[in-house]
């Protein structure tokens, strides 16, 4: 299924924007006459057929709307520390969106040696593996914030904090998440979370968790917790 992206489709006609309209056209070799699909983002696919093969503005005539489709029966946020290596975190973010992720937070902690993430580049990553993915609900990017800020804001459903700190009792994600929850998961920068972090989110409400034996990288955590989620619910 080749899947068009259509944040402001409406109505029963749509036109693709420039970007999408070549990609159509001159990449996928599309005419008048085929079908395709599209989604906005907010649940919604659409299911249409080319009208006017424009590789400019290609128009597409909507025949149906399917809505709130493959919705997931959960919804997680994770919160995750910016990595000193770009590549690490747009992985992060790419293979988060595909298995099924509604927001990231990059928090800064006090062992985050990168402060900054790249918001274009990142939503053009999420765009690309919604698609690839056929998700019609787009993940949401938020703009990085201060490790304490995230713990005192209001957050649905559990809170948890993956950490590697053994002096600290830690329970398996799979004993304390109950599936059909909301979820939010705080991991840590490369050298985990400090001592000082780790008792900070305790004390707001966090419950402090282990994502198996193994000691791994952030972006790994990241992608272990999204997928535990992902399988607690199957």
């Amino acid at each position: 299924m080749q899947i068009f992206y259509a944040p402001d489709i409406s109505g029963n006609e749509f036109i693709l924007d420039e970007s999408e309209s070549r990609h159509c056209v001159r990449v996928l070799r599309m005419r008048a006459g085929t079908s395709v699909n599209m989604i906005d983002g907010k649940g919604n696919l659409f299911e249409g057929v080319i009208s006017t093969a424009d590789d400019k503005a290609c128009r597409i005539e909507i025949k149906r709307v399917i809505h709130n489709f493959e919705k997931r029966p959960y919804s997680l946020h994770i919160g995750i520390s910016p990595l000193k290596n770009t590549d690490r975190f747009e992985w992060f973010v790419e293979k988060s969106v595909e298995i099924g992720i509604d927001e990231i937070t990059p928090v800064i902690c006090s062992n985050t040696e990168k402060k900054t993430v790249k918001a274009e580049r990142m939503n053009n990553i999420i765009t690309s593996a919604m698609k690839q993915s056929l998700k019609a609900f787009r993940t949401r990017l938020n703009p990085p914030v201060d490790f304490l800020k995230f713990i005192s804001a209001t957050h649905n459903g559990m809170k948890l904090i993956a950490h590697c700190n053994n002096g600290i009792i830690r329970v398996p994600l799979g004993e304390v998440y109950s599936p059909g929850r909301e979820a939010v998961i705080l991991i840590g920068p490369e050298g985990d979370f400090s001592i000082d972090e780790i008792k900070l989110a305790i004390e707001s409400g966090f419950k402090s968790i282990k994502l198996g034996n193994s000691r791994l990288r952030s972006e790994t955590a990241g992608i272990a917790a999204c997928h535990s989620i992902y399988f607690l619910n199957q």
